[in-house]
C-alpha cells in the first residue's frame, strides 16, 4: 500500500501539471503513454516489439490519435480510413512473408488494439482541447468511481460482480462507485457549472461511471485471458499504463458520442433533446 501511495502521488505531480499546460506538451505526453500502452498489449500477446507488424501497428495508432492541425498545424495528406486500409493490407501481406508465423489472428489483435488505444487516447487529447473543465470532470469521475468501489466493496461487499473476470469486485462496490461519482459530479457542477442541467450531469455521470467500470473489466478480461497479473510494471504498485487508463479511455469516447463534450464548439443537439424530453416528462408527472 505504501508503494502504491507513493507512486500515485508522484504520478499526480507529473501528470496534473502537464494537463494544466496542455497544447503540444500534453499531446506529446499522451502519445508517449499511448505508445507504452500499445506495447503492453503486444507483450500480453507475445508479439515481437521490434517486428514490422509492431511498427505498422504503432504508426497506425499514432495516425488514429492525430487531430488535424495538431503539432504546429500540420494536416495529414490522406484520410485516416485510407491509412488504416493500408495498414490492414501490409499486415495481411506480412502473414505471407513470414509463412504464417505471424497469423491472421495476430493481425486482428493488433488492428483492434490500435483502434482501442488510439481512439481512446485521441479523445483524451480532444477533451483537453475543449477545456480543463471537461478533462477534470472526467478524471474526478474516474477517481471517485475507483475510490467509491474500493470503500463500499470493503465495507459492504458480499455479492460478486463478475467473478470469472475480476474475483475481488462486488456489486455493492460497483454501486458505491457510481454513488460517489455522482456526489463528486454534483460538487463539481456547483463549483464549475456545465451548460446542462444538474439532472443531465448526474445522468451522464451514472452512464460514464458504469462505462469506466466496464473499461476496467475489459482490461481485467484481457489480463485473465493472457494470464498476466498487470499490463506492465512501469508504475510500481499500480502495474502498467493500461491498468491506470483503462477506465478513462473507455468513458471519454462515450462523452463525445452523446454530445456532452462539444468537440470544436459543435451544437449539443443530442443532450439538449434528451433534456427537453425529460423536462416534458417531469412536467407532465
Amino acid at each position: 500500500m505504501k508503494q502504491r501511495t507513493i507512486t500515485a502521488v508522484v504520478a499526480a505531480l507529473i501528470f496534473l501539471p502537464i494537463v494544466m499546460l496542455g497544447d503540444v506538451i500534453f499531446q506529446a505526453f499522451v502519445y508517449l503513454i499511448a505508445s507504452i500502452a500499445i506495447y503492453e498489449l503486444m507483450r500480453m500477446k507475445k508479439i515481437a516489439r521490434y517486428s514490422l507488424a509492431s511498427v505498422i501497428t504503432l504508426l497506425l495508432m499514432w495516425t488514429l490519435m492525430y487531430k488535424q492541425g495538431m503539432f504546429w498545424g500540420y494536416d495529414l495528406p490522406v484520410t485516416k480510413s485510407e491509412l488504416t486500409l493500408l495498414a490492414v493490407l501490409i499486415l495481411l501481406s506480412y502473414t505471407v512473408l513470414v509463412k504464417n508465423r505471424f497469423t491472421f489472428d495476430d493481425v486482428g489483435f493488433l488492428l483492434l488494439s490500435a483502434i482501442y488505444i488510439g481512439m481512446g487516447f485521441y479523445y483524451l487529447i480532444v477533451t483537453r482541447e475543449e477545456g480543463l473543465q471537461f478533462i477534470f470532470y472526467a478524471l474526478f469521475v474516474v477517481w471517485a468511481t475507483d475510490t467509491g468501489a474500493y470503500i463500499f466493496g470493503r465495507l459492504f461487499g458480499k455479492h460478486k460482480l463478475w467473478p470469472q473476470i475480476s474475483p475481488k469486485k462486488t456489486i455493492e462496490g460497483s454501486v458505491g462507485g457510481v454513488i460517489l461519482a455522482c456526489v463528486v459530479a454534483y460538487i463539481f457542477h456547483m463549483i464549475e457549472p456545465f451548460s446542462h442541467s444538474l439532472l443531465i450531469v448526474l445522468l451522464v455521470t451514472i452512464l460514464i461511471s458504469i462505462a469506466g467500470q466496464i473499461g476496467d473489466l475489459v482490461e481485467s478480461a484481457l489480463k485473465r485471458h493472457y494470464a498476466v497479473k498487470d499490463s506492465g510494471k512501469i508504475l510500481p504498485g499500480h502495474g502498467g499504463v493500461l491498468d491506470r487508463f483503462d477506465s478513462l479511455i473507455f468513458m471519454l469516447p462515450i462523452l463525445h458520442l452523446i454530445g456532452f463534450i462539444p468537440e470544436e464548439g459543435t451544437a449539443l443537439a443530442n443532450l439538449q433533446t434528451v433534456e427537453w424530453v425529460l423536462s416534458i416528462v417531469f412536467y407532465m408527472g
